[in-house]
């Protein structure tokens, strides 16, 4: 957490969301929730889902506005990715629970993780274009 705090607090954040704007700014803001929910999704595999929240959020959430995107939906989306780390291993104490009771390798677990992953990628796009509309939740700014 002290490292997005020095990201935010240092202006390091708004220097690197002005720098990363480029690759977006063409993009619909659907493609940028992705992004930055696919990007937690994976570092969470290899850090924990709290630093690799507070590596991102804090860049993403200084983007969003420039795409006219709402930073609710952009913490959503990461939060729900940054909980799965269907992957490797390392990515939550309980995958290492699992992996104890020796009925599977770690090669098993990431082959199945590969599709858990995709799912949830699917699942998380369906929520942001279609059910948190539904409920009331602003996707976009205008």
């Amino acid at each position: 957490m002290s490292i997005g705090f020095c990201l935010w607090e240092t202006g390091a954040a708004k220097w690197l969301a002005i720098n990363w704007l480029v690759l977006f700014k063409n993009a619909p803001g659907l493609v940028f929730i992705l992004g930055i929910a696919f990007f937690v999704m994976i570092m969470t595999n290899f850090i924990m889902n709290v630093a690799a929240i507070a590596i991102s959020l804090p860049v993403a959430l200084v983007i969003a506005p420039y795409l006219g995107v709402t930073g609710e939906v952009v913490l959503f989306a990461s939060l729900v990715t940054a909980g799965m780390p269907f992957l490797c291993l390392v990515g939550a104490a309980p995958n290492a629970i699992a992996y104890e009771s020796g009925q599977f390798s770690s090669g098993e677990f990431f082959l199945v993780g590969i599709p858990a992953s995709l799912l949830l990628m699917a699942v998380v796009g369906l929520f942001v274009w279609l059910i948190w509309p539904l409920m009331g939740m602003a996707i976009y700014t205008s």
